[in-house]
């Protein structure tokens, strides 16, 4: 698995800037105002900081932008990276900037000596911004590894910035958690292997389960078993519990589709593009991820995460189009495509989720319609919910957090469009608002009094450019967001 940037945090020394190898990050505001560090490196350099600050190129960069005095004279490392930056960023900008030298190598293959002197707020961010796009999926690269870049940070009063990481930090692992499960092939990720990997989390203090076929048998999971039947790997649901707030409170409750492989089945998909589905198991991947977070920064809240892991493959024993399913809450399903199946695993463990835990509110995650894509394309993930509060809640976070989200409408005429002449319901409504009749599928198995948010990432789980704070590939797109969502519903 991929381990966050090693970073060391000590008191600033100006008389070990001279000697300081690799690159060296320094923080001026437009104003150009130097800091006791940048005045020092500016010394070195014979006056070459103050002539870049001079310089139209200077004057012509944004917040969060970095010029860069490559093998300056007088100094060993092999660049100074002058960061633009105000001495109090807001948290995007701190983060943007923390990505911005990220992407010159910092803690991939380039030592980084960064110094906090010229920020006075939000330096924790800017190690955030390091740490998130610092990232490199290399586990199946059989060339000679590269040494791994580390950052030290130099700032007045180590300890105090070093617990102000530590959340950070934590959200880092788990966002860096949800990229590896999303980026593993297939013929590695097996449910088996996902269900392992899930079960070393109890090392966090985690309560793990692992249910079985049998076991999910006995519970009448037979929607979400019918998905799995026509794969060698065996459908399981893990089910991961935090502990953190009062015992008798009932706990948020996050559901995620874990595909492992989607061929579409029977309803097979074009080849064209079919190596992608290795990520249908996104939504699992978001809640792995919170839960290791939570742990990882001991949060104080109840939170149960729950994933259906299933591999949906074409075989003489797969489910058919035509085929009647009957779900774990008794409800019968008529099958119009077996394309259509991560709302046939989520709706199981949705209603196991509740009937079990009775949640104090429920938030589902799936890669679960190519519509939503359309709608939103890649910036935006799809959010649908039975209650505006809670909608409301989880909007706030996203946006806190700079991960696209967008409310999208439930209703009675997309609820109608999955009615079943043979049925009770049809597991897709045609191609007419696929990810409205998506959301109201799953809606039907969502209880009166619980609080539901259905969060379409399709467009969001994997990007084919990067994206502020990762490269191509894997997001890890909802950690923050959650995140931030169970901080402010719980721990104030």
């Amino acid at each position: 698995m991929t381990s966050v940037t090693s970073i060391e945090f000590r008191e600033i020394d100006l008389d070990a800037l001279a000697k300081a190898e690799g690159r060296v990050a320094i923080f001026v505001p437009e104003e150009g105002t130097l800091s006791r560090v940048a005045r020092r490196i500016n010394k070195l350099t014979r006056g070459a900081v103050l002539r870049v600050l001079e310089s139209e190129r200077f004057a012509k960069a944004k917040d969060a932008d970095v010029v860069t005095i490559s093998y300056p004279h007088g100094m060993i490392s092999e660049a100074v990276d002058i960061v633009k930056l105000p001495k109090r960023p807001d948290v995007g900008t701190a983060r943007k900037a923390g990505a911005e030298l990220a992407k010159l190598g910092a803690g991939l293959d380039s030592n980084l000596i960064l110094t906090t002197a010229g920020i006075s707020k939000n330096a924790e961010q800017v190690i955030a911004g390091i740490a998130m796009r610092a990232y490199s999926f290399t586990d199946h690269k059989t060339a000679e590894e590269k040494a791994a870049g580390s950052v030290t940070v130099m700032t007045q009063d180590p300890q105090v910035l070093q617990e102000a990481c530590q959340p950070v930090l934590a959200v880092a692992n788990g966002v860096f958690t949800t990229r590896d499960l999303v980026s593993e092939p297939a013929n590695v990720l097996t449910t088996t292997e996902f269900a392992g990997r899930v079960a070393a989390l109890k090392n966090l203090g985690l309560e793990i389960e692992i249910l079985n076929e049998d076991e999910l048998a006995e519970l009448g999971m037979r929607a979400l078993l019918c998905v799995g039947q026509g794969s060698v790997s065996p459908s399981k649901v893990a089910i991961m519990h935090w502990k953190g707030g009062e015992p008798e409170d009932a706990p948020l409750a996050l559901v995620g589709k874990g595909v492992v492989f989607d061929t579409g089945g029977i309803s097979i998909k074009p080849a064209a593009g079919m190596e992608e589905m290795t990520m249908d198991m996104g939504g699992a991947a978001v809640v792995a991820g919170v839960m290791q977070t939570l742990a990882m920064r001991k949060a104080k809240a109840n939170v149960v995460g729950l994933i259906g892991l299933v591999e949906n493959m074409p075989s003489g024993n797969a489910y058919r189009p035509g085929d009647v399913l009957k779900s774990m809450k008794g409800d019968t399903i008529e099958v119009i495509s077996t394309d259509a199946e991560g709302r046939l695993v989520l709706c199981d463990v949705m209603w196991y989720a509740q009937e079990r835990f009775k949640p104090i509110g429920m938030i589902d995650l799936a890669t679960l319609t190519g519509a939503i894509i359309i709608g939103l394309g890649h910036d935006f993930a799809g959010v649908f919910s039975n209650n505006d509060d809670f909608a409301d809640t989880f909007l706030k976070a996203a946006s806190a957090e700079g991960e696209g989200a967008w409310r999208m409408p439930l209703g009675k005429g997309y609820n109608a469009q999955i009615d079943s002449p043979i049925a009770d319901m049809k597991n897709t409504g045609g191609r007419a608002a696929g990810s409205c009749t998506a959301a109201e599928f799953l809606h039907r198995f969502v209880k009166e009094e619980t609080p539901w948010i259905h969060i379409d990432i399709a467009g969001v789980a994997s990007v084919a450019k990067p994206t502020s704070l990762a490269p191509k590939g894997a997001t890890g797109w909802g950690v923050m967001a959650l995140d931030r969502m169970i901080r402010d519903m719980f721990e104030g």
